[in-house]
């Protein structure tokens, strides 16, 4: 059984963490400091300071769970090799979707803050990492659905614009004051007619094919 001081390290560390998110969220990363974030958590700026090293510490810590929960999520969905490649990918789109509108309020966090290129591994930082996971497993799920002869440089365009469309969809409904079943129930069809959409222009681009 933890001892109190344990115990009470553990409700500082999460108050911290917890003050950390609604301050980043309401007011963006860049212009919260490590003192306003003390005061909200209720201990000083050098506690804070013994459960982390600096801000960024925060931002990886609050990021690289959910992260690393929804890699695993779409990594078994991609193995899943009853379906058809173009189902896995509507499949982990909308999981993507989901994860996003439900952590709406922290998806510039885990998505954009001090973040670098997610289409070229050369960070050293474990959040960043896994960023450009998530966008090869979209890469590898879209290169699944088209002709293997395909122009390497346009199929890795191919995978750029998917989730670059994405992180647009899910950009225009950050602030919506509707729940995310609500806009689940209510958004679920064009989601996928947007995957369908945007997998047949891929599909006819990469075989030389005119859509009209």
């Amino acid at each position: 059984m933890a001892s109190k001081q344990e115990m009470r390290s553990e409700e500082t560390k999460r108050a911290i963490l917890t003050a950390a998110g609604e301050l980043f969220s309401k007011r963006g990363y860049d212009t919260v400091s490590i003192r306003e974030i003390a005061k909200a958590a209720g201990c000083s700026h050098t506690t804070l300071y013994i459960y982390f090293k600096d801000k960024e510490a925060l931002l990886h810590q609050l990021s690289e769970g959910p992260l690393q929960g929804l890699s695993e999520q779409m990594d078994s969905m991609l193995q899943d090799h009853s379906l058809a490649p173009e189902d896995r990918l509507r499949q982990i789109s909308l999981l993507f979707i989901r994860f996003s509108l439900a952590n709406r309020t922290m998806y510039t966090l885990f998505f954009m803050t001090k973040a670098t290129r997610i289409d070229v591994d050369t960070s050293e930082s474990q959040l960043q990492k896994l960023r450009n996971h998530l966008f090869d497993l979209f890469r590898r799920a879209v290169l699944n659905c088209l002709p293997a002869e395909g122009n390497q440089d346009d199929l890795l365009a191919y995978a750029r614009i998917y989730f670059y469309t994405l992180q647009g969809i899910v950009g225009t409904y950050t602030q919506s004051e509707e729940t995310l079943e609500e806009l689940m129930e209510r958004l679920t069809s064009t989601f996928e007619l947007t995957v369908d959409v945007m997998l047949l222009g891929m599909v006819h681009h990469a075989k030389g094919e005119d859509l009209k």
